[in-house]
């Protein structure tokens, strides 16, 4: 499952350069994203999804809801689609077709899991290694309301967890390369083989994951300090250095 994640304004711009989305729309740093969030997120342009002869589908940065909400639903709540097992994606109604034809990337600095000690919840920080953004795996769907009104949606992807991730959580986000972006973003793959092999649990050793204090349990907190590491003094927990100094 994922959660919680976090994503810094340098990242975000760095994620929409490399995927070659122009004047993005302003966003702050954020440390603590939670489920029902409104969240950026990369797809593929309406008109770009039939793409001319050997030019790119064109791409733009949208907000999205973070809990999807299928076309056929009776109301809006997406709070049981935060998630989407891409071992079920084909067949699971609500995730099917966005699967082959609506497909995202939400850009990420990195992302929480919690460890479970008896009755205390330990929370973890997972990140790459070398301490540059990713992309998550992403479904969106647009769903209309009785009035008319247009809400757009999007569900995280997960998979089996690396070694890394296996002591702590069963399940964890599909992170996707710079080179698996671009074919997730494809409008020409719709074969759901040919995208199963993107989902893939990442290599552990180009990972690394930091236990952390209490602070980033509460979604009230959203600030460098969910970033304090356990142990860490109320003075460290304060300071903004313990954003990633990238």
């Amino acid at each position: 499952m994922c959660c919680r994640y976090l994503l810094l304004h340098e990242h975000y711009r760095a994620i929409l350069a490399r995927l070659g989305v122009g004047a993005p729309a302003e966003f702050v740093s954020r440390y603590n994203i939670a489920p029902g969030s409104v969240i950026p997120a990369v797809r593929t342009t309406p008109a770009g999804r039939q793409p001319a002869a050997n030019r790119p589908a064109a791409r733009e940065v949208v907000t999205l809801r973070w809990g999807l909400v299928p076309a056929w639903a009776e109301t809006d709540d997406g709070t049981k689609c935060v998630n989407a097992r891409a071992e079920t994606l084909v067949g699971k109604p609500a995730f099917r077709d966005a699967f082959r034809t609506r497909r995202c990337v939400i850009p990420a600095s990195g992302f929480y899991e919690w460890e479970h000690a008896g009755r205390a919840r330990r929370p973890w920080l997972f990140r790459r290694r070398d301490e540059r953004p990713f992309g998550l795996a992403g479904l969106w769907e647009r769903w209309r309301a009785p009035d008319g009104a247009v809400l757009e949606t999007c569900a995280v992807v997960t998979t089996a967890p690396n070694t890394l991730m296996q002591p702590i959580h069963h399940r964890m986000p599909a992170m996707l390369t710079p080179a698996a972006c671009d074919a997730w973003l494809d409008p020409a793959i719709t074969d759901p083989t040919a995208l199963a092999p993107l989902l893939h649990s990442p290599d552990s050793a180009g990972m690394s994951a930091f236990a952390l204090d209490g602070r980033v349990n509460h979604i009230r907190h959203d600030d460098p300090a969910c970033l304090a590491p356990a142990g860490a003094s109320q003075a460290d927990a304060d300071s903004p250095q313990l954003a990633f100094g990238f």
